[in-house]
């Protein structure tokens, strides 16, 4: 074997550790919620009908094109938001039974 095969080959191998070793731990991201993720894509469509709009009155879409993607858009931010205040609903409802007096009930024949 001549030293530019054991060469190449030792590079290989090295190269091959380098991309494909897996450290003992590995450095992830935070941990995202359903929730956050949702308002998070809720600003992504917010950004997609306004980009949607701009480029319409630019004139680079037809009518019936414009109409259908803007429908599609309003279903998904529709469907996005109702997830979102069912989950922050639940949360409330979690947080309040949990801590009782963030949600004080007033008493029986009292006034408000």
């Amino acid at each position: 074997m001549t030293p530019a095969t054991l060469l190449c080959i030792l590079f290989t191998a090295g190269t091959l550790f380098y991309v494909f070793y897996l450290p003992g731990v590995l450095q992830l991201g935070p941990r995202k919620t359903r929730l956050a993720f949702l308002l998070e894509r809720k600003e992504a469509v917010y950004e997609n009908l306004r980009d949607l709009n701009f480029e319409y009155k630019a004139g680079k879409f037809p009518a019936a094109d414009y109409q259908a993607m803007k429908t599609s858009l309003e279903e998904e931010a529709a469907s996005l938001l109702a997830e979102i205040a069912k989950l922050e609903q639940a949360a409330q409802l979690a947080s309040s039974r949990v801590n009782p007096q963030t949600n004080p009930q007033p008493k029986k024949g009292a006034s408000i």
